[in-house]
């Protein structure tokens, strides 16, 4: 029998603070970033994980995957272009269906996200869709469900994503000799469906079209200011989970390890607040069949669209449009919720099991 030991109990509360917290409290709401990097402090410490690498990881990491120069540089791209998209996108809605227009946005952003990365795709999203004639709250909605296109997408290639790359490396050894198109050959299968299916399911979701082009918000005149500061919060949201997964990593590799896939598959659901590299270094191994490494990885890809810590284009996104914990986990959740049933009744008792190449 597994002994719980008071490390333990002191980081499953962490988990809860960090799980309840954005939902309870307006002040750790509007400051996000700072709370989870408090948390992940907190986690590192009761864990007695503390060691330069950790630290070292942590303040260079943001920089060194290219998020926070990608969100400055298209922050300022943007910024000085921002009219000549506006018009561009204008032209074309006089020629293509606004319902067409997005439909092709999230189904070509989640393909494409596997190549031009999970973060280039999440920005190219938030600025496509922040010109476009929407409400505030079907704008919310259609990014939330293109986040799961691209979180889902971005697995297809070790281009795409840290997960995908860390899956690469640890599997690349014998018995399966991972190489690059390793998780294309046999995720495609699921992960294609699931990106046309977030594409027809946001037409669902646009609602009236606004007569004006924007809404008022900051966004249609961002100062540089505005720029700077948004990378900043996001270099700041990167450590903290870096921080968090690593004072988690205590319990995930105690207790994860030693469970079903089908039971893996569920628990993954902590992606929605950690960072799922880490989760995908702690369970992904060669010992593991192909089935479990399966389930163990698309648990992870889908619960990380359910809050905004769960992955990159989600804190991308919430921090250039405003979204908050409450707003995206209003159609965040139930949507994860209802993908983890249907893609768990697929993997583990549909007798159908896609592979796109042998």
């Amino acid at each position: 029998m597994m002994h719980i030991t008071a490390t333990d109990i002191g980081l499953f509360a962490v988990f809860l603070v960090v799980l309840i917290g954005p939902f309870t409290n307006k002040g750790i709401e509007r400051n996000l970033e700072a709370f989870l990097f408090v948390m992940g402090i907190l986690a590192v410490t009761i864990a007695g994980a503390w060691h330069v690498d950790l630290v070292v990881e942590a303040i260079k990491e943001p920089v060194v995957k290219g998020i926070v120069p990608a969100v400055l540089v298209a922050g300022l791209l943007f910024h000085y272009g921002r009219r000549h998209a506006q018009r561009a996108m204008d032209s074309i809605l006089k020629w293509v269906p606004l319902k067409l227009v997005i439909l092709g946005i999230l189904v070509i952003l989640g393909l494409a996200s596997s190549v031009i990365t999970a973060i280039i795709a999440s920005l190219l999203l938030v600025e496509l869709v922040n010109i476009l004639p929407l409400q505030r709250s079907a704008r919310i909605n259609i990014i939330i469900i293109a986040c799961f296109s691209i979180g889902l997408g971005a697995a297809l290639t070790p281009l795409g994503e840290p997960l995908s790359t860390i899956a690469i490396t640890k599997l690349q050894g014998p018995p399966y000799q991972a190489r690059f198109f390793f998780l294309f050959d046999k995720l495609a299968g699921y992960i294609l469906p699931g990106i046309v299916a977030m594409g027809f399911l946001s037409l669902f979701f646009i609602g009236k079209k606004k007569a004006e082009k924007h809404d008022g918000s900051s966004e249609a005149g961002e100062s540089l200011k505005e720029v700077v500061l948004r990378g900043l919060r996001v270099y700041l949201f990167v450590m903290a989970l870096i921080l968090l997964g690593g004072g988690m990593k205590v319990i995930i590799d105690k207790y994860f390890s030693t469970v079903s896939s089908k039971i893996l598959f569920w628990l993954n659901m902590v992606s929605a607040i950690l960072d799922n590299a880490t989760l995908t270094a702690a369970e992904i191994a060669p010992s593991l069949r192909i089935d479990q490494i399966t389930a163990a990885l698309m648990g992870l890809l889908i619960s990380g669209g359910m809050l905004i810590p769960g992955n990159i284009p989600n804190i991308i996104s919430a921090n250039k449009l405003g979204i908050t914990s409450k707003e995206w986990a209003r159609l965040g959740v139930p949507l994860g919720l209802i993908m983890m049933l249907l893609y768990f009744l697929w993997l583990f008792y549909i007798p159908f099991h896609p592979t796109l190449r042998p």
